[in-house]
């Protein structure tokens, strides 16, 4: 069994058809079938069941991928470990973040770690704390940057707190908040929102601090990226609270302090089991020195 067939199964699994994964590796399509269907005598079991609309993977299928996968990723770890040992950082780097990051400025970091480091290929994901947290304990992430309420810590990951701040009101220009120097969450609570989903960490922030307030609120509207709230806000469709240091990059609204506002942290998390090279380059570009060992 090869590593070549195995990256071909992969990229057939994920792209859906034999002709989009051949583009992918860069093959001719009749190279890469065969090379499948060598695997297939091989492990004497069938991977793909292919029709002539779809392709999918068969339960033996299913069962290969996933080692077929861990086997790739050691081998990419291997020789990025080797290139590190003669002074060259290699591989790939899978960095995740919230949208309303604010204490690492992500693109400027990946700009200067792509210039100290042209060899890294860089993925980015961006998606909701909890999602993130899961996909660098399950090692499809390999740092994500992520956005908690003050009672909440990420779990299975290695942990470094970034920083703490606090929630702002975000209202149209014409609101009649918009003259108001602060507010407080009773005032907030008669207003209709534009939040985040139910049940995610960005969300939670809001919801603890207007249930412990003992208020109930209305939120009419719901995104899943906080990118599109300052939209619906400058509509005059609600208002918002999102971190004092996001606010700054919005446009088209107004900002106003909360007296009693909820609060949040900011990490950065890894995997328990180790860094790769490029992630402990990338963590030190960010100015962050993790304390979990190499």
């Amino acid at each position: 069994m090869e590593l070549q067939q195995m990256r071909y199964v992969v990229a057939v699994a994920e792209t859906g058809s034999f002709t989009r994964a051949a583009e992918r590796c860069l093959v001719v399509q009749s190279a890469l079938s065969h090379q499948v269907a060598r695997l297939e005598r091989e492990l004497g079991a069938r991977l793909f069941e292919r029709t002539s609309r779809r392709v999918r993977l068969t339960p033996a299928g299913e069962a290969f991928l996933p080692a077929a996968r861990q086997c790739l990723d050691a081998a990419e770890r291997a020789a990025a470990e080797v290139a590190a040992a003669v002074g060259e950082i290699r591989g790939r780097l899978a960095v995740g973040l919230i949208p309303t990051v604010a204490a690492v400025d992500v693109p400027a970091a990946l700009r200067d770690f792509r210039g100290r480091y042209p060899h890294v290929r860089v993925s980015l994901r961006v998606g909701a704390s909890e999602e993130l947290a899961e996909q660098v304990g399950q090692g499809a992430l390999d740092v994500a940057f992520l956005g908690l309420p003050t009672t909440a810590r990420p779990h299975g990951v290695a942990v470094h707190e970034l920083a703490r701040g606090r929630l702002v009101a975000v209202v149209a220009p014409d609101h009649p908040l918009a003259g108001e120097p602060s507010v407080d969450l009773r005032r907030l609570a008669s207003e209709v929102f534009v939040d985040l989903p139910a049940g995610t960490a960005g969300r939670a922030q809001s919801d603890l601090a207007f249930a412990a307030a003992g208020l109930d609120r209305d939120v009419a509207f719901e995104v899943t990226s906080a990118e599109f709230i300052d939209r619906l806000v400058g509509e005059n469709l609600g208002v918002a609270m999102l971190p004092a240091g996001y606010a700054p990059r919005l446009t088209g609204v107004t900002t106003i302090e909360i007296t009693d506002a909820p609060a949040r942290v900011e990490y950065a998390v890894w995997s328990r089991s180790g860094r790769t090279p490029a992630t402990s380059a990338f963590l030190a570009v960010c100015g962050i020195t993790p304390d979990d060992g190499p």
